[in-house]
C-alpha cells in the first residue's frame, strides 16, 4: 500500500482540544459572489454515486484486474504476486515471531500456536519508534537497530513461549514499502517512501538485509515469509475463518488483496504450487477508471508529489478526505462568505483538516452543533454560526459518502472477477471480506456507506452471503501465521 504524502495519519478520533488564542484572519477577496448553496449543490452532483456509477466502477475494477493479471503493466493495477501459496490452516504449532515495518514505528510480536485444539496459546508484542536520523542513514544502521531491538525482545521469551529443541526461530516480515517480490522469503526494494531516505537498500533483497543484521546481532532467527500488510491481514483473518477470501485496508492509505486461482494468472509462468492458488496484492490505490471527480480532487492531485497517480487512494483513503473537505470549505469561504467577510489563514494550510476531524464533526448530534463549531475553531481557526456548521457537516457527509461507496464498489469489483472465474463459488456461498484500518474502524458513516453500496450492487439476497468483517491489527499476527504456514520444519499434527 503506497501513501503519497506525509500529513498526519488517521489516528486518534477524539474530539479537539478546548479553544485557544484568537486565530489570524485575512479579508476575503471576491471577484463575483457565488451562493454557498450553489457550490454545495454542484459538489453533491459531481460526487454522486448512484447505482449506474457504482456498477461502472465495479466493472472497471474487474476489467483492470484481468488486464493486470495478463501481463505486467497491463493496467493501473499492478496485481503483484505475493508467492503466498500456503495459507494458515489452524494446524500450525510452535513459536513464531513477526516484525511489522511500515512507518516511523515498527512492531515485534511473538505467538505460541497450539494447533486445531488450542489455536493461539499466547501472544506478546512491543512497539518501537525509529530514531529520525536512522530514517536518513545507511541500510546497515537501520537494520542493525531493528535487529538489536528484536534480539532484546527475543531474550524476554518465557512463560508459555517455547521452541522445540534443534529449531531455529522463524519470523514473518511485514514490509509495507514498494517491493518486487521474488519468492515467499525474498523481495527487492524498489524505493523507500513515507519519509524514509535510507541509502544502500534500493535494489537489494530486504530479507537478506534483515537476515544479515540478525546474524551480526548473534540472533538465531530466519525470515520464512515476507508479506505486505494487506496480505498479512488476509492470512490473520483466514486463520480463524476459512471463508475469508479478500482483505482490504482503509486507513491513511488503502489497498486490497484476494485469493486467486493459479490458472487465472496468465503472466504467471514457471511457478508451481500444490495448492493451485495464491494471494494477489492488487495495489488498488492506483485504480482510476470511471471515478466521479471534482475540481477539488483535480487541484489536490495537481499539488501532490505524485500527480496523476493513486487516484482511487486520493478519493477514498483517510489521508485525503479531510484535505478535499478543506478545499471545498475554503472555496465556500472565499466565494460565498460561508464564515463571514474574513477567512482564517489556517484554512489555507494544506492538510490542516484531517479525516478524524470530519468523523468528529459527523458524530455531533447536538441542536447547536457545538462540537462542529469547536473543531472548526480549534483546527482551522474558523468562527461559525449554526447555518455554516450545518453546511460543513453536509460537505463532510458528501465526501465521506462518495469515498465509502466507491470503496464498496471496488470490493464488489474484486468479488465479481472472482465469481466470473469460479462460477458460483463466491456469491453462491458465505464469502468474508476482512477489513482493517483506522478509517474503516473509526468513521461510522463511511463504514455504513461502504456496506450500503455492496448491498445495492449485489442485491439483498446475494449480499447476504457477503460478510464484511473488521479484523483489527490482523497484519502482525498474520505475518507470524504465514511464517508458521511456510516453516521449513514439518508441523507435528
Amino acid at each position: 500500500m503506497s501513501v503519497a504524502a506525509t500529513p498526519p495519519a488517521i489516528g486518534s478520533f477524539s474530539l479537539p482540544r478546548s479553544l485557544r488564542r484568537r486565530p489570524r484572519f485575512r479579508m476575503a477577496v471576491r471577484s463575483s459572489a457565488v451562493p454557498v448553496d450553489s457550490i454545495l449543490t454542484k459538489l453533491k452532483h459531481e460526487c454522486a454515486t448512484p447505482l449506474p456509477v457504482l456498477r461502472r466502477v465495479a466493472d472497471a475494477m474487474a476489467a483492470d484486474m484481468r488486464a493486470g493479471l495478463a501481463v505486467d503493466g497491463g493496467s493501473d493495477l499492478k496485481m503483484i504476486l505475493s508467492y503466498v501459496d500456503s495459507l494458515p490452516t489452524g494446524n500450525e504449532k510452535g513459536l513464531f515471531y513477526a516484525l511489522d515495518l511500515g512507518g516511523t514505528n515498527f512492531r515485534v510480536l511473538r505467538v505460541q500456536l497450539g494447533g486445531k485444539e488450542e489455536r493461539v496459546i499466547d501472544t506478546e508484542f512491543e512497539q518501537v519508534s525509529i530514531p529520525q536520523d536512522l530514517m536518513f542513514g545507511t541500510s546497515e544502521e537501520l537494520f542493525d537497530f531493528i535487529a538489536s531491538r528484536l534480539a532484546t525482545f527475543a531474550q524476554k521469551e518465557g512463560g508459555k513461549f517455547h521452541l522445540p529443541p534443534g529449531r531455529k526461530k522463524e519470523i514473518g516480515f511485514t514490509f509495507s514499502f514498494p517491493v518486487r517480490q521474488t519468492s515467499i522469503d525474498s523481495g527487492i526494494l524498489i524505493k523507500w517512501t513515507k519519509g524514509f531516505a535510507v541509502s544502500g537498500t534500493a535494489g537489494r533483497d530486504v530479507v537478506a538485509c534483515l537476515n544479515d543484521a540478525m546474524e551480526r546481532q548473534g540472533l538465531d532467527m530466519r525470515v520464512s515469509a515476507l508479506v505486505n500488510d494487506t496480505v498479512g491481514t488476509l492470512a490473520g483473518a483466514r486463520y480463524w475463518d476459512d471463508d475469508v477470501m479478500v482483505a482490504v485496508i482503509l486507513g491513511t492509505g488503502t489497498n486490497a488483496c484476494y485469493i486467486e486461482r493459479k490458472d487465472s494468472i496468465p503472466k504467471l509462468q514457471g511457478h508451481v504450487s500444490a495448492s493451485g492458488r495464491t494471494i494477489i496484492n492488487t495495489e488498488w490505490g492506483a485504480f482510476s477508471n470511471g471515478l466521479p471527480l471534482t475540481v477539488f480532487d483535480r487541484e489536490m492531485d495537481a499539488a501532490s508529489i505524485n500527480p496523476g497517480e493513486q487516484i482511487f487512494e486520493k478519493t477514498i483513503s483517510g489521508m485525503y478526505l479531510g484535505e478535499i473537505v478543506r478545499r471545498v470549505l475554503l472555496k465556500m469561504a472565499e466565494d460565498g462568505a460561508l464564515f463571514g467577510s474574513s477567512i482564517p489563514e489556517k484554512l489555507s494550510m494544506p492538510f490542516v483538516l484531517r479525516t478524524p476531524d470530519l468523523s468528529a464533526m459527523q458524530q455531533d448530534n447536538s441542536d447547536d452543533l457545538q462540537a462542529v463549531g469547536s473543531v472548526l475553531y480549534d483546527i482551522a481557526g474558523v468562527e461559525s454560526n449554526l447555518n455554516a456548521r450545518k453546511i460543513v457537516v453536509e460537505v463532510c457527509d458528501t465526501i465521506a459518502k462518495r469515498g465509502g461507496r466507491l470503496a464498496g464498489a471496488g470490493i464488489v469489483g474484486i468479488l465479481q472477477k472472482m465469481e466470473e472465474d469460479s462460477k458460483g463459488l463466491i456469491f453462491g456461498k458465505r464469502t468474508v471480506v476482512a477489513m482493517d484500518g483506522g478509517l474503516y474502524e473509526r468513521y461510522p458513516q463511511y463504514r455504513r456507506y461502504l456496506k450500503d453500496a455492496v448491498t445495492e450492487l449485489l442485491g439483498l439476497e446475494m449480499s447476504k452471503n457477503v460478510v464484511i468483517e473488521h479484523s483489527k491489527d490482523g497484519s502482525g499476527i498474520g505475518a507470524a501465521l504465514l511464517a508458521a504456514a511456510n516453516s521449513k520444519y514439518e508441523h507435528s499434527f
